[in-house]
């Protein structure tokens, strides 16, 4: 099984979200022993924000790394598990708020698209929304 990193470049549709990490010099972080939870954006879900921001972002680091360690909860943390819970602690150091109410889960505003993406060092719940911190 691949790392974290590695399943998200191999389902190619994480281009952006794997440039920015490079960017963010957080590679190896989400390469390490983990375990992770990352709620990751599709290049859909960043072809969303305003015209501008990702290259803005790849230009300010600390503000990319603040909204990339947003997408991060340390642990494993599978969907059957986020169902039970309202919020999480991000690795940026807020939480997420979680929404299991309606039939899918909702992490802020962000609907998980596919849950339970495993890792040999975490899990990946793609998402449909970048998230920003407050």
């Amino acid at each position: 099984m691949a790392d974290i990193v590695d399943t998200a470049v191999s389902a190619g549709s994480f281009n952006t979200l794997v440039a920015a990490v490079q960017a963010a010099g957080l590679v190896d972080t989400l390469k390490g022993t983990g375990p992770f939870t990352v709620f990751a954006p599709t290049d859909e879900a960043f072809s969303k924000l305003p015209a501008g921001t990702v290259d803005a972002l790849l230009q300010d680091i600390p503000q990319l790394t603040k909204i990339l360690t947003y997408h991060v909860v340390s642990g494993k943390v599978l969907a059957a598990d986020v169902v039970n819970l309202d919020s999480a602690p991000t690795v940026e150091g807020s939480n997420v708020r979680i929404d299991a109410s309606n039939g899918g889960v909702k992490i802020n505003d962000a609907t998980v698209t596919t849950p339970d993406v495993e890792a040999d060092n975490g899990v990946i719940h793609v998402i449909d929304t970048v998230l920003i911190p407050a």
